[in-house]
């Protein structure tokens, strides 16, 4: 079986299982991944860019080496191969249980218990809830939500597309080690700093495919295109920002602003600020559905993409034919006479 069917048998089955189960209780291979991580972080720390990058490259290289060492054992056996991709897939991707968690949120804050809705968004997001009211919680989940979309679905799927299972694991450990050690604490600010770029470069393409897809999904095309375009640079985020901006046009709402983290205050622009309102609990909902929306068409793409390119790549080698050379290069050392 070609490695292009490997991919869309094996990722479909796995973001079905992720809608069907969601994130298992205990044993999660992403947990293991922090565990192991927080162990070398221990092992290596130091208050040094250097020592930082090490445990960088230590921890996503390692787990995408392992991936590749695995998906190249099975290359022979297409059915074990897809089982592979379909467990991965499904272990990276966490778009059910953030839903079931922002879901937790809205109930909460619907219902009027604003401590149980605090007790629960540290689940969430690294805001301070203590300080924030009920229109304050329901902006950091519906950020939190969109940010995620992102990061924990569609560009996972896009590096699987990409990269296969190493392209999957390789991800969500740069994402994973990002959200362990890349802020901007005085523990983190030099030796997170390769794990923060890391997933800068990696959260690209995703941020910009989950930011068109809101565009498309959101029922309100013009206005998440001109937030997009009008806002997103305003992040601090160069990944979160478009993603957001979108998220916010597509829903009408106005997100960024002030906000907490670890002790310390920070004032971001407001995005959609022009046409945005403030956001209110039922806007949880939308921005779940949406998200969820998303995840699918974003699945869609990424194996059409994959299918395509192989489709691509099969018809170049078919017009040349079997040991054809490329256009100018010369087949002997020996000129045309």
């Amino acid at each position: 079986m070609r490695a292009d069917r490997i991919f869309a048998y094996g990722a479909t089955a796995g973001l079905i299982g992720d809608l069907l189960l969601g994130d298992p209780r205990r044993g999660h291979p992403v947990a293991a991944f922090g565990r192991a991580a927080a162990d070398v972080e221990r092992r290596l720390w130091r208050d040094h860019r250097g020592w930082g990058a090490l445990h960088t490259l230590v921890c996503a290289g390692g787990a995408a080496g392992g991936a590749a060492l695995a998906a190249r054992a099975l290359r022979r056996r297409p059915a074990a191969s897809v089982a592979l991709t379909a467990a991965a897939t499904w272990s990276v991707v966490g778009g059910t249980s953030l839903g079931r968690e922002a879901r937790s949120i809205g109930g909460a804050l619907a219902a009027g218990d604003l401590g149980l809705a605090r007790e629960r968004l540290p689940h969430l997001c690294g805001r301070d809830p203590q300080s924030l009211d009920g229109p304050q919680i329901a902006r950091a989940v519906v950020e939190s939500v969109a940010e995620n979309t992102s990061d924990a679905v569609v560009g996972a799927l896009v590096w699987g597309a990409l990269g296969g299972v190493p392209g999957l694991v390789g991800f969500r450990a740069a994402n994973t080690l990002d959200a362990m050690v890349g802020h901007r604490s005085p523990r983190y600010l030099r030796y997170g700093w390769a794990s923060a770029r890391l997933d800068d470069l990696v959260g690209w393409p995703g941020a910009r495919l989950t930011a068109l897809l809101a565009v498309a999904a959101g029922g309100r095309p013009r206005g998440a295109l001109h937030a997009w375009r009008a806002d997103a640079a305003k992040h601090p985020s160069p990944n979160a920002g478009p993603v957001e901006a979108s998220f916010a046009g597509a829903l009408g709402v106005r997100l960024g602003g002030t906000l907490a983290y670890g002790g310390r205050v920070e004032h971001r622009p407001v995005l959609n600020g022009e046409t945005g309102r403030a956001v209110a609990t039922e806007d949880i909902e939308r921005a779940v559905r949406l998200s969820r929306r998303i995840g699918v068409l974003a699945l869609g793409v990424s194996v059409a993409a994959r299918l395509g390119v192989a489709a691509a790549a099969r018809r170049i080698t078919s017009t040349r034919g079997p040991g054809t050379a490329a256009p100018g290069t010369r087949t002997s050392g020996r000129r045309p006479t």
